[in-house]
């Protein structure tokens, strides 16, 4: 299958091309920085950006599906006037221009990475989000998602290309990086974390679960205009991501039980809620739809996904 692929250079990128390579697919990848260290089999081209002034016409001849990972992604420190102009310039202009040009190109299948936060930012009472149900996207980037999602649902009624949605919850693997590579860091120094006492229930996903459903995404005729959630099939509290986290890079876990609504008042005080919503909130997804449409199933565990991620931690940043 000739494919496209946008965002190659990137962490999800960089873990999809060996087994697509595997597979025998032949891979166009645009990016805005060339990697020297991909297979010489892939065509690498140099592109400015996600602009919605992008010709796509050369990329796109020939091709049977994109794969679309590109984003702008969250950006901490944010000086932008206004972000959600930015976000949308990207998001939903850049991605629909790509996609209209992809569907007059006579591409079959458009693969399009999204996000959880489309769903929201957290759920209650252990009701998990759901591929088809509402969504509540709180913050730019989750908003420029949705409307982008909603932009090429039309586009496929229209033109007839099929459309595949993939929302991700937090992604970890080797080379991750944000909160996830400062936890393995705070571990790894032996710092007390008074995060011992966090009662919630997140769902994340190993880099090489996500990789695989995007691979079967590609080849799967049941997977044509869905959308899908994705994580690794079990829920872990912070305190227990910790424990086990700790265990996959040789350390003890020092943690303090420090009751939750103590940390968030304290977060409050400092001005940093969402820090403290992402460790001591819950976010489940249901990923039922996607086991029984596809016939898919989580091919890494927890446990090994964690070692494989610490493996490449201990190499690169433990001294």
């Amino acid at each position: 299958m000739q494919i496209l692929l946008t965002g190659a250079s990137g962490f999800v990128g960089r873990g999809l091309v060996p087994p697509l390579l595997a597979r025998r697919h032949n891979i166009t990848a645009a990016m805005r920085n060339l990697n020297a260290e991909f297979d010489l089999h892939i065509d690498q081209v140099q592109i400015s950006g996600l602009s919605a002034d992008q010709k796509w016409q050369p990329l796109l001849a020939g091709k049977d599906l994109v794969i679309h990972l590109a984003a702008r992604v969250h950006v901490m420190s944010d000086n932008s006037a206004d972000p959600l102009v930015e976000y949308r310039r990207v998001n939903v202009d850049g991605t629909l221009h790509l996609a209209r040009q992809a569907a007059d190109a006579g591409v079959k299948r458009f693969i399009f990475i999204s996000s959880i936060k489309v769903n929201g930012e957290s759920t209650t009472g252990g009701m998990a989000y759901t591929a088809d149900g509402p969504t509540a996207p709180t913050d730019p980037y989750g908003i420029s998602k949705m409307e982008a999602e909603r932009g090429l649902r039309a586009l496929a009624d229209e033109t007839g290309m099929e459309v595949v949605i993939i929302r991700p919850v937090l992604v970890y693997g080797p080379g991750v990086q944000a909160n996830f590579l400062s936890m393995m860091r705070w571990l790894h120094k032996g710092l007390p974390l008074p995060l011992g006492a966090i009662d919630n229930q997140r769902s994340l996903v190993a880099l090489d679960n996500l990789v695989d459903l995007i691979v079967t995404c590609v080849e799967h005729s049941a997977a044509a205009n869905q959308t899908f959630l994705v994580s690794d099939g079990e829920d872990l509290s912070t305190t227990t991501l910790l424990r086990r986290m700790a265990k996959a890079i040789g350390k003890p876990a020092h943690l303090l039980p420090l009751p939750a609504w103590m940390l968030e008042a304290g977060a409050a005080i400092l001005g940093r809620r969402a820090l403290a919503q992402r460790l001591c909130g819950s976010l489940q997804v249901d990923i039922s739809k996607t086991r029984e449409l596809l016939g898919w199933t989580p091919p890494c565990s927890v446990d090994d996904a964690l070692r494989k991620t610490g493996k490449h931690f201990l190499e690169l940043h433990a001294k």
